[in-house]
């Protein structure tokens, strides 16, 4: 993620219309992911940590974004790098967004085993719940 905020350093790639579309499409995708890392992080509250294996003491969320997707803070990590990425037309800052794009689905797909496997209801909430990471996307 930092190297995403730091790829504008590297300079813009491309201008013109493009930069204007980009900007105002990057700006609404940024908004976006910072306002479903929020929500998210609300409706998780003092089950929220930095580390994928669950507490001992959580339960399955399964209301607001959890609802939508099983994963909705990185989903919003993605969203903002994306929107991050296109407002500051860093081609660069794509490609660190696929890559972590890429990381957090395999940190999902590792802490998902770790779910099923300590959480009762985790199962039956990842069958009814197909989406892993944006909300009507994947």
């Amino acid at each position: 993620m930092a190297a995403v905020f730091l790829s504008p350093l590297l300079g813009r790639s491309w201008t013109g219309a493009y930069a204007v579309a980009t900007v105002a499409i990057g700006g609404v995708v940024l908004v976006l992911g910072l306002l479903l890392l929020g929500w998210a992080g609300l409706r998780l509250g003092p089950s929220l940590t930095p580390f994928p294996a669950p507490r001992t003491d959580q339960t399955v969320k399964t209301a607001g974004p959890y609802a939508l997707v099983r994963h909705p803070m990185y989903g919003g990590a993605i969203l903002i790098a994306l929107g991050w990425s296109s407002i500051f037309a860093t081609a660069a800052g794509l490609v660190l967004t696929v890559l972590l794009a890429v990381f957090l689905d395999l940190k999902a797909r590792r802490e998902e085993d770790w779910l099923d496997e300590r959480l009762d209801g985790y199962p039956a909430y990842r069958a009814r719940t197909p989406r892993r990471l944006l909300p009507f996307i994947y």
